[in-house]
């Protein structure tokens, strides 16, 4: 294998790759975008258009300047090593490879169930929910269209609209995340409406006759390989024989694995045809333009039929001038497109798998390593603008557009590779910390089909204000929309990994509620978590075993001890008795079988990450996070933290309290045919109208009841009629609102010395109205908050008395009614405050933020 023609072609590409570098992308770079291109194809403006394609390719599209940076003996060699027909010969003994190390195994999808109260088991609900709404005649409509079949049913919109060169890549994408889901669920109208697509599919490649099947015509293909403008047409070509395959591997679609190898037939037919007209130098630098994970797919289909013909068909989409940087271990990613050459990396990942050639581990090895240490966000994921940036010097990168879902997609995927190589368990805290934190949260809660396409990082950003902003369900269909339809349907493949042997061994990599058939070892398992809170510092596990038919099977259990907890308070027993737990970042091991019963107690606590900047003025620049949990404050820009002098969490962090979602309250009004809610407007308290849940309007409508008796309960806001209270702000947690004498505006700021001046009795309304109350002054009996009569929204909010009101009575009572009911807003179970210098910041999960403006950096300071 190291002999092949293809090895020593990568051996000098890695040589000159200092040379080739950034030329293995399109330029300008922003074609390699793929926002970008769908704005310029969609653009009318020929001008623009003519001046980014003039640059479509640095590279100089003439085969002698490749020719002139290679050696001579290699182009002496040139008429034989690189011709087709001697590649082929050397790829014709793929028996002959020495298939890499003792792998750990995937456990089927079919055999996972997650528990359906879970964040995974909602987020996998939703998911499926979304799939069943998409129609079938919709979906393959641009296929018909293009087999000149009848074409029942409209096109969707977005990219998939038959005006977009890209359009069938989400149908691929369908393809694999129903396979997933099914295989996940065995939802019976799922496998339907899956079967039908391929059914559909089936017919268009039978009609055009070639074993082509793409939504738009073969002709964008003569465009890639004559170096002209085209968007990506491999890229889509990938979506759909992956979606095939996953049909086949998951759904034991044998007609969709003929599809697959009639399609694949006809594509190295053309690329032969390229090389045998041109060069295999005029293939790679067609390879220029993004082709996704083609040759992933092709080492995985040459895994299942071990033609020779996919094996090459696989280097061939291998790239050389990317690969051979990472195999000289040069860290000079910073200006590629990053979901281009993710998945080029695991295709060099099922290379080392189908070959063994080492090469290929150490190659993905490094490049997990690079990304991990100098181009990811606490989150896990990477890219700004769909690209990398410099290596250590993120600060600079922090905006709206970071980072791109597709990559940590992606990205997931080669950790998942790496763990199954080696059982590091630094890869696999990695799967947990990017699943956790930027894969569960580009859901808008449990909406069907509502995600994003960048996940953004700055200062009082928000997902729904990005460029992009949330997608819709039927006029979207982004390169993210397909990747995360594809990674809700399969939130169950990397929890467990197996080992078979004389003993079966188990590895628990990930705590998530769930149900597990395990075959290998004879028990279905259940693992049950609690959920993780703030009040609780603690996650807590709980597995149990029950033999199937009888089995008595010892087997091992591994379960991973995370870097991020401690072994102080951790704590695990089996049937009672406890067990020696061994340090962070390694696997606790255990014997057991059918009836056992195991507990696992592992310390959660606050802890922060410096921005990966080495520049010293950035050291301040940190993340929060709880455990796996990487927590994000509602802000909108604001940023100082200050963690005081003793160097203690306590100091700065401390836990909301759970009984306090029963003091959070809206009151709203009826005004003309509105509904308006008392809103914190820039510390100003005003009128606005109601307002969506998860946004920031809602959180400004929350407030949470502080009772004159802090040792108050309430089990119902109902209770709260009769007391004294203060109105904390939700979203400015520590400021209260405060009274400024009669007629002046209400605002929010620092409880007074005199907190009578910021107290409220809460009576029942004066307007006589069931469920209606008015909040009166402590300080001044008869005196209430007051809105006016038949307002509008921004309406300045006062302290009013009946007698200095020129209203009638009856609109005074009116105006100073509210209805109070539960917030709009609540506290996660896992809320902190966290102390600043000009305000405080309630915490929370980013992967539960919707709408709401928030910061997952901050500047901390003593």
């Amino acid at each position: 294998m190291k002999g092949s023609t293809l090895f020593q072609v990568l051996a000098i590409l890695s040589v000159i790759g200092s040379v080739l570098s950034k030329e293995c992308t399109n330029t300008p770079t922003q074609l390699s975008s793929h926002t970008f291109r769908y704005q310029l194809l969609k653009s009318q403006n020929e001008t623009w258009k003519q001046e980014m394609f003039a640059h479509y390719h640095l590279i100089p599209t003439d085969d002698s300047a490749w020719s002139d940076l290679l050696p001579r003996k290699i182009l002496r060699q040139e008429a034989d090593e690189l011709s087709w027909s001697m590649m082929y010969k050397k790829m014709k003994n793929p028996g002959s490879f020495k298939v890499g190390g003792d792998f750990l195994k995937e456990i089927s999808l079919h055999d996972v169930r997650l528990d359906s109260d879970s964040i995974q088991g909602r987020a996998q609900e939703t998911n499926l929910k979304y799939l069943l709404m998409l129609d079938v005649d919709n979906l393959v409509w641009s296929f018909r269209k293009t087999a000149n079949l009848p074409t029942p049913g409209k096109p969707y919109g977005g990219w998939e609209a038959p005006d977009v060169e890209l359009r069938g890549h989400f149908v691929g994408h369908y393809l694999s995340a129903t396979a997933q889901m099914w295989a996940s669920t065995h939802n019976d109208t799922l496998k339907e409406k899956m079967s039908a697509v391929v059914s559909a599919l089936s017919s268009c490649q039978k009609k055009m006759g070639t074993g082509y099947l793409s939504a738009f015509p073969s002709e964008l293909f003569d465009r890639f390989e004559a170096i002209k403008p085209v968007w990506a047409p491999y890229y889509t070509i990938h979506k759909i024989l992956a979606g095939l395959l996953d049909q086949y591997t998951f759904a034991n679609d044998a007609q969709a694995l003929d599809m697959t190898t009639w399609m694949v037939e006809y594509f190295y037919n053309r690329v032969q045809n390229v090389i045998r007209t041109h060069t295999v130098e005029r293939h790679w630098l067609s390879l220029n333009e993004e082709t996704g994970g083609m040759n992933d797919v092709l080492y995985r289909l040459f895994a299942i039929t071990g033609n020779p013909k996919h094996l090459l068909l696989a280097h061939l989409f291998d790239k050389p001038c990317f690969l051979g940087l990472l195999a000289v271990q040069a860290d000079d990613i910073s200006g590629f497109h990053a979901n281009t050459h993710i998945p080029i990396v695991i295709g060099s990942q099922m290379r080392y798998e189908v070959t063994g050639d080492p090469l290929y581990k150490t190659i993905s090895t490094f490049f997990m390593d690079i990304v991990n240490s100098s181009h990811s966000y606490a989150t896990g994921g990477t890219s700004v603008s769909e690209f990398w940036s410099d290596p250590k010097r993120l600060a600079s990168t922090l905006q709206t557009e970071n980072e791109e879902s597709c990559t940590t997609y992606n990205m997931l995927k080669v950790s998942r590779h790496l763990f199954r190589w080696t059982k590091e368990v630094a890869y696999a805290d990695y799967y947990e910390r990017a699943l956790t934190n930027g894969v569960l949260g580009i859901q808008r809660g449990t909406e069907p089909g509502v995600m994003i396409y960048m996940l953004p990082q700055g200062r009082g950003v928000s997902k729904a204000v990005s460029y992009h902003k949330w997608g819709t369900p039927f006029n979207s269909f982004w390169c993210c929309y397909g990747t995360g339809i594809e990674s809700f349907s399969k939130l169950g493949d990397s929890i467990y990994f197996e080992e078979e042997g004389s003993i079966p061994s188990l590895y628990i990599i990930q705590y998530v509620s769930s149900t597990l058939d395990w075959k290998s070892g004879k028990i279905v398992l259940n693992q049950k978590v609690i959920p993780v809170v703030s009040s609780d510092p603690y996650l807590r596990v709980t597995l149990t075993a029950s033999s199937k038919e009888g089995s008595e099977q010892l087997s091992t259990l591994n379960l991973r001890i995370p870097i991020w907890t401690s072994s102080k308070g951790a704590k695990a027993t089996l049937n009672a008795q406890n067990l020696d737990l061994p340090a962070p970042g390694s696997f606790l091991q255990v014997k057991w079988s059918g009836g056992d019963k195991l507990t696992l107690n592992l310390p959660i606590s606050i802890r922060t990450e410096q921005i990966k900047d080495d520049r010293p003025e950035y050291a301040s620049v940190r993340a929060i996070l709880y455990g796996p949990y990487l927590l994000s404050g509602y802000s909108n820009g604001d940023w100082n933290i200050k963690t005081g002098s003793t160097g203690s969490d306590a100091d700065w962090i401390s836990p909301v309290p759970a009984a306090y979602n029963n003091h959070l309250v809206t009151f709203s009004q009826e005004s003309g045919e509105s509904t308006f809610v008392l809103t914190n407007m820039n510390q100003t308290i005003r009128m606005e109208k109601f307002p969506k849940a998860g946004t920031d309007a809602a959180i400004r409508a929350t407030f949470r009841l502080i009772f004159d008796d802090t040792l108050e309960k309430i089990s119902s806001i109902e209770e709260a009629i009769g007391k004294t209270v203060m109105l904390e702000s939700f979203d400015y947690p520590g400021m209260v609102l405060v009274q400024q004498g009669t007629e002046n505006n209400l605002v929010v700021t620092d409880p007074p010395k005199d907190t009578a001046t910021s107290s409220f009795g809460i009576v029942h309304g004066l307007d006589g109205k069931d469920n209606s109350v008015s909040l009166e002054s402590v300080t001044q009996k008869g005196c209430y908050i007051y809105s006016g009569v038949n307002y509008s929204s921004s309406v300045g909010m006062k302290l009013s008395c009946n007698s200095s009101s020129s209203s009638s009575e009856a609109g005074f009572s009116q105006a100073t009614s509210f209805t109070m009911n539960n917030g709009l807003s609540a506290y996660h179970p896992i809320s902190f405050v966290a102390k600043g210098g000009s305000r405080n910041y309630l915490m929370v999960p980013l992967q539960s933020v919707r709408d709401e403006s928030y910061s997952v950096y901050y500047n901390m300071q003593p």
